[in-house]
């Protein structure tokens, strides 16, 4: 009998976080796997991989992830390293840093948007949300 070789990878399906419609966290959260959100959180996110943003997704707080697909509501800044997609009924209230977006048409976003390369001082890291969090882990 052959046996499954476990996958390690961020990317892998094993290791996707999920927060389903209906449920709401309040508070920041930290993850070094993927993340999708379709109900409601009111804080922070930071991540060292992928954010997905479902349609009855809402998030209230500032975002930093590798990348990022957005089909629901954003307020607060928004900090993807790689490609951030809005789909077409996404919603964002806050400033965007990115490397490369691609916004469907119906997409919202009020703020600032700025390109390219992502400088030292643009980058918002996890350790900075952390120190800045007023919750007590």
């Amino acid at each position: 009998m052959m046996k499954r070789k476990e996958k390690t990878s961020f990317e892998s399906p094993e290791r996707l976080n999920r927060l389903v419609e209906g449920t709401k966290i309040k508070g920041d959260i930290f993850a070094d796997s993927n993340l999708r959100i379709d109900g409601e959180i009111i804080g922070n996110i930071a991540t060292s991989s992928k954010v997905v943003i479902g349609e009855n997704g809402r998030v209230a707080g500032n975002l930093s992830c590798l990348e990022a697909s957005i089909e629901g509501e954003v307020t607060g800044n928004i900090n993807v390293e790689g490609l951030l997609i809005l789909k077409e009924k996404a919603k964002i209230l806050g400033d965007i840093i990115t490397s490369r977006i691609q916004v469907e048409e119906g997409a919202t976003f009020n703020g600032k948007c700025k390109m390219g390369a992502i400088s030292v001082a643009d980058q918002v890291s996890m350790n900075e949300i952390q120190k800045d969090s007023s919750i007590v882990y």
